[in-house]
């Protein structure tokens, strides 16, 4: 059974995926603290199995993690007919990534350190705007 069965319309949920445990932590209270639903992973192998297993509203996708780096999980998450509709927004220290994350297939791009209302805000906005797309 996928997630969106089993919540509201409402609910939101997102996919942590983050290898720093306070970055992870920071940012999924606070998302929670919003009444969203919040899942974590600490490693690119667990996330990309919670995002087949969950189907998330959207992704929060770290870049340089252990065992399935940031790029992997883009790249198989996009490749997927049952994930690729996934959006995916990158926050990453990586430096010089931005460009190539958004043509990789990154939905949104933001550089670390990055707050958690700034990670809010971006969320909201391409929700928005993937709201508006479909209703047009």
């Amino acid at each position: 059974m996928t997630l969106s069965r089993r919540r509201t319309r409402d609910e939101m949920a997102v996919l942590v995926i983050e290898d720093d445990i306070d970055a992870r932590r920071i940012y999924s209270e606070y998302l929670r603290t919003k009444g969203w639903i919040v899942f974590t992973a600490s490693d690119g192998r667990s996330g990309l199995d919670k995002t087949t297993e969950l189907t998330p509203d959207l992704l929060v996708l770290d870049l340089a993690m252990p065992k399935v780096d940031g790029w992997t999980v883009l790249k198989l998450v996009r490749g997927s007919s049952l994930t690729a509709h996934i959006p995916i927004v990158v926050v990453s220290a990586v430096s010089d990534s931005r460009d190539e994350a958004l043509l990789a297939g990154a939905d949104a791009y933001l550089a670390k350190p990055c707050s958690p209302e700034v990670l809010y805000v971006q969320i909201r906005a391409l929700m928005r705007l993937r709201s508006d797309a479909v209703s047009t």
